[in-house]
């Protein structure tokens, strides 16, 4: 998904009958980073993001194979339930957005407010673009379904991203240093199985001081 990725870490139980360099491959966790090392940075100097910054018109794009008249009345319910697809014309990128942050809550007037201006919603919306936190900000008139908009980088959601992003890591080190422990522990258990064996077929296969003595 380009808005939004999924991080998840996993280890891999121990498998017999494979060799070291495998192992380790099997052990490595498997992580996808929700947002970018420098997201500050990618925002300034990324050229789709430069664009986007730019304050621009913006449209609304759900329901297209309808009337207008009907587009105006599901623009209204769709935002009343806190979601909306918005465009911006200049660089033709959909946006899917949600205005609130639980799906299965109303938005807050901080984030779709139909008070601030007659005939126009005031929108916000935020969300992770490209791997970088922004807030998307605009104003689309009721009846026309088009207005301004434009996204800014978001550093309050950002350090907490980066936050989260760190003790998934670290959880991901210590799953990885616990799983080599038990392998080592399980490599030595063998070790010693295997000389334990070893050393009591030497004793089965020693004569007895009984039969030495009788030659």
């Amino acid at each position: 998904d380009r808005m939004n990725g999924q991080l998840s870490s996993t280890v891999v139980p121990f498998v017999s009958g494979i060799g070291r360099r495998e192992e380790a491959i099997l052990a490595m966790p498997y992580i996808m980073p929700r947002v970018v090392p420098d997201q500050k940075a990618k925002f300034e100097n990324d050229e789709f993001f430069r664009k986007l910054g730019r304050e621009c018109e913006i449209k609304y794009t759900g329901f297209r194979d309808r009337s207008h008249e009907e587009r105006v009345v599901r623009f209204q319910a769709d935002l009343r339930e806190g979601h909306a697809e918005i465009a911006f014309v200049a660089t033709g990128t959909n946006l899917a957005l949600q205005f609130s942050p639980s799906a299965d809550k109303a938005p807050s007037k901080e984030y779709v407010d139909f008070e601030k201006e007659p005939g126009k919603v005031h929108l916000q919306a935020r969300f992770i673009l490209n791997g970088v936190c922004v807030r998307w900000k605009g104003w689309i008139d009721l009846q026309r379904l088009d207005g301004i908009g434009s996204i800014e980088f978001d550093e309050e959601k950002a350090k907490i991203e980066e936050q989260q992003m760190k003790e998934a890591m670290e959880q991901a080190t210590r799953r990885q240093r616990e799983f080599e422990e038990r392998q080592q522990a399980h490599r030595d258990q063998m070790e010693r199985r295997a000389e334990e064996e070893a050393e009591m077929r030497r004793h089965l296969h020693q004569p007895s001081p009984s039969a030495s003595s009788s030659d």
